[in-house]
């Protein structure tokens, strides 16, 4: 008999808000998150936009010592972390550490830690002058492992990879975990700091990013006939998943219940998503069967859409794939048009906004979309321009990641 989950505890760090609040409010005001890029000098790349935290120091967070040995990514995952944990409102020291598990995912890791040391190898004198913690702080796993030891959690503990499908994934492996049993809570998410020359670089030589320099907060444009790729973000989203039964006896509050979760393979392409949506329709349908509900069930989607030309289309034969072009009552939004795309804390944050939605039953709106493109069916209810009161039982999250990797997360209220 499987136990039942839920969502306990919500911690955010965006380009449009350093805690869940404030993402939220910003969220459901439609605000752009998207400016010049500031880190660096972004003149010799063709994109030179990006979605940026606003006003983050990490030692406003952290003590020095902290932030001297980890990497962005771990910190923007302190951040987010530690929040979820003081939401969820639970004394974490009068437990068992065993019952308490850490699955935190990223895409990248410490790129950026990793671009430094060697671009200051190549400018020294030739010999090896690495940092001491150049591997601990640019090694994935990290983020996971220094939650762990910030908080004294000694349960299950690993970081999940599948692009910019990991966070899902983190979810979906948190939520296995503890309805078979072996956890009581997990702190689950995922974090990204991907905004550095060399990764910046290497999206923007792809074309995989827009290049609408002379207008930031416009670029990321989910289905309009003008998109013209992604808008790359930063930040972290952390949510703390409870056997339910647990939570219930502690008095916590539920924010919803997580009863579906799944991932397929396009096999198809090694970073375009399958033109028909076939791998999506699949996991959709697939966490949908899981959580008990079909896509009529369905009140809110989170689209991944992050406004590439093929990406947006294919997802949403996707999901006419699943509704068989009938009317449903679900409602749509692709938030990335605010935030920008965070890769692999995307689903996080993407997972807290469809959370929010259910508590608060209004649902955020794609910014934007000017000129809807006509290869979009007329039949999908995309909430464009303005956020709507709507009544949200069941939310369902989509990510599709690089390599072909598709992970599904589907909420509802308790």
């Amino acid at each position: 008999m499987f136990k039942r989950v839920v969502v306990t505890g919500l911690g955010a760090l965006t380009p449009i808000g350093n805690t869940t609040d404030l993402f939220w409010e910003n969220a459901v005001a439609g605000k752009s998150g998207a400016a010049r890029v500031s880190r660096f000098d972004p003149s010799l790349f063709r994109s030179q936009i990006a979605c940026e935290l606003k006003d983050f120091k990490a030692t406003d967070y952290l003590d020095r010592h902290d932030a001297k040995r980890t990497d962005l990514f771990v910190q923007y995952a302190y951040v987010a972390s530690d929040e979820a944990i003081k939401d969820s409102g639970f004394d974490f020291a009068k437990m068992d550490p065993f019952d308490v598990g850490v699955i935190w995912g990223s895409a990248q890791g410490g790129l950026e830690t990793l671009e430094h040391e060697v671009t200051d190898y190549a400018k020294g004198d030739g010999h090896p002058r690495f940092n001491p913690f150049l591997i601990p702080k640019l090694l994935i796993n990290m983020a996971s492992g220094m939650i762990s030891l910030r908080n004294g959690f000694m349960g299950i503990n690993y970081s999940t990879v599948s692009a910019c499908a990991t966070a899902n994934t983190a979810i979906m492996d948190a939520f296995n975990y503890i309805r078979l049993g072996k956890a009581k809570i997990i702190i689950t998410g995922g974090s990204e700091a991907p905004i550095s020359p060399a990764s910046f670089g290497g999206y923007s030589s792809m074309k995989a990013m827009s290049t609408n320099n002379v207008d930031p907060q416009h670029a990321s444009r989910p289905f309009d006939v003008h998109r013209d790729g992604f808008v790359i973000g930063e930040g972290a989203g952390a949510l703390v998943l409870e056997d339910y039964d647990h939570a219930k006896a502690r008095g916590a509050k539920i924010y919803a219940e997580v009863v579906g979760a799944s991932m397929t393979a396009d096999a198809y392409h090694m970073t375009a998503t399958h033109p028909e949506g076939i791998g999506a329709t699949k996991a959709m349908q697939l966490a949908l069967q899981e959580a008990g509900v079909t896509i009529k069930d369905v009140d809110y989607l989170n689209m991944h859409a992050t406004s590439t030309p093929v990406g947006d289309l294919s997802e949403t034969k996707a999901i006419l794939n699943l509704s068989k072009a009938e009317q449903t009552k679900m409602r749509i939004s692709a938030t990335k048009s605010m935030t920008g795309h965070l890769l692999g804390a995307a689903g996080a944050i993407e997972a807290i906004l469809c959370l929010k939605a259910i508590e608060k039953h209004v649902i955020p709106p794609t910014i934007n979309t000017r000129e809807l493109d006509p290869a979009v069916d007329p039949s999908l209810n995309i909430v464009l321009k303005e956020a709507i009161d709507f009544k949200v039982d069941v939310a369902m999250s989509n990510t599709f990641g690089f390599g072909g990797h598709n992970g599904i997360a589907v909420f509802k209220k308790v």
